[in-house]
């Protein structure tokens, strides 16, 4: 094949002769993103949605379907690419291929220095949060324990994606036992039988335009929920039978999850009356499945509802910990960060320094005052560079139309062209919401183009002439 109709090779300009360890089955992979997908929010969320929905039972969960299906839909896009390119990364990877180097720089650069690293740095601090809401305790003491725990969590995955892997499997087993708890016993126990189909008493029903419009703003509140699914591909180049795993992980994971939240938040209403759930909402209370938990399990109640959201969140972060160096490795390969980022431990085969470099810009953001500032500035970020990945689809079947598919995307082209659509209803809304912190946000990857062109242009530039001169 003609190198014009190959994408470039993922090798880089380092001088390691091991490679990543494949070791992440089928059902690591469906940990790793349920894991990070399934956090404390299952637990407020649900009344978000509920609020957005006007009070409609039936409707909110219908919002909750809706919100998974476009995040199936999304998913179907990362399986194709993942298949396609089972590479260390992530959608780094298919926005270098895309679009070259520049576009995917902008991208690593925002993800280490504010996304990834403010993910990390936030899943650290409500992690001590929530063992604060069981044993009180002052501010300093909550960032040591998230200090601790990041320390901790970086060292079990620098000896190994399957010690990391291990860790993932274990916690989202034993968050999902309080969780699937409440369900069962709410499912078997509830008393309510609410109209699922009407809006509370007094309001007047709207028409079918204000209803699509209060379903899609629901839907961005669910869309919060569902938010970890694009992780899987970060660590593609680990994963056993990645053309095979890859798609299954992603669309198992994100059918279970949304079956679990619609499950989860039935359950609620039918334990918690709706005089209450409406009581709740006005006083802009949304914890509704605490409520639900203290309902059925009296004093255990907050007990249950402690466990599930410490196991929740310490799984979340340890997803994020294991994933989120894997895209500053590949672009140390590439020559578009510094090369001791792109070594890997001669005995452990992780990428030590890139894991390093990680937890450190995390511990810095854990102990800055405006974590809360530097993370929303970035919101704009995700929401292009997610859009430019689902675009990279239908550029890459044009761009290398020969390369194998193992997997691909159902209703091409008209599946992604929703996607976008919906993806940029997105970004049109937080630049109508917040058009100041919108253009701060866009400041960052800018600058990230600036540092790739005085610092890595040419390093990049040289390992490919190299790479060509090879073939």
């Amino acid at each position: 094949m003609a190198a014009s109709s190959t994408p470039s090779a993922a090798s880089g300009g380092s001088t390691e002769t091991i490679g990543l360890r494949r070791e992440v089955g089928l059902f690591g992979g469906i940990s790793v993103l349920a894991g990070i997908m399934i956090g404390s929010g299952i637990f407020y969320i649900g009344g978000i949605v509920l609020e957005r929905s006007g009070g409609n039972l039936g409707l909110a969960l219908l919002v909750w379907a809706v919100g998974g299906l476009i995040t199936l839909l999304s998913g179907i896009c990362f399986a194709e690419l993942g298949a396609m390119m089972p590479k260390a990364g992530g959608y780094y990877v298919y926005l270098r291929e895309a679009y070259g180097e520049r576009v995917a720089f902008m991208c690593g650069i925002t993800n280490f220095f504010l996304s990834s690293a403010g993910s990390i740095s936030a899943l650290a601090l409500a992690f001590a949060a929530a063992i604060s809401s069981m044993v009180p305790m002052g501010e300093l003491a909550q960032k040591a324990i998230a200090l601790g725990s990041i320390l901790l969590l970086t060292l079990i995955n620098i000896r190994g994606i399957r010690q990391g892997s291990m860790v993932q499997n274990i916690f989202m087993v034993l968050k999902l036992l309080p969780i699937a708890l409440i369900i069962i016993c709410g499912l078997a126990m509830g008393n309510e039988s609410p109209n699922w189909f009407s809006f509370p008493e007094g309001v007047e029903t709207p028409s079918i335009g204000t209803i699509l419009s209060m379903m899609a703003f629901a839907v961005l509140a669910t869309l919060w929920a569902y938010e970890g699914w694009t992780n899987l591909n970060t660590i593609a180049e680990e994963i056993k039978e990645p053309k095979r795993n890859i798609p299954l992980a992603l669309i198992g994971s994100i059918i279970g999850v949304a079956v679990l939240y619609v499950l989860f938040n039935f359950a609620v209403y039918k334990v918690v009356p709706y005089d209450l759930i409406q009581k709740m909402i006005s006083e802009r209370n949304f914890y509704l499945g605490t409520v639900a938990a203290d309902t059925l399990f009296g004093t255990w109640g907050m007990v249950i509802v402690g466990a599930a959201m410490m196991l929740a969140i310490f799984n979340s972060l340890n997803g994020c910990i294991m994933v989120f160096p894997r895209m500053y490795y590949a672009m140390a390969r590439d020559g578009a960060l510094f090369e001791f980022l792109g070594k890997l431990h001669p005995t452990y085969r992780t990428p030590i320094n890139a894991q390093i470099a990680s937890m450190v810009m995390a511990m810095i953001l854990v102990c800055s005052r405006s974590l809360s500032e530097l993370t929303s500035l970035v919101a704009i970020c995700g929401l292009i560079f997610h859009g430019l990945t689902f675009l990279s689809v239908i550029v890459l079947r044009r761009k290398y139309p020969t390369l194998e598919r193992p997997y691909k995307v159902w209703l091409y082209p008209f599946s992604i062209i929703l996607v976008l659509i919906f993806m940029l209803s997105l970004i049109v809304n937080t630049i109508w919401q917040d058009p100041v912190t919108a253009a701060l946000g866009l400041i960052v990857p800018l600058i990230g183009l600036v540092i790739y062109e005085l610092l890595f242009r040419r390093r990049h530039d040289a390992l490919e002439r190299a790479k060509k001169n090879l073939q």
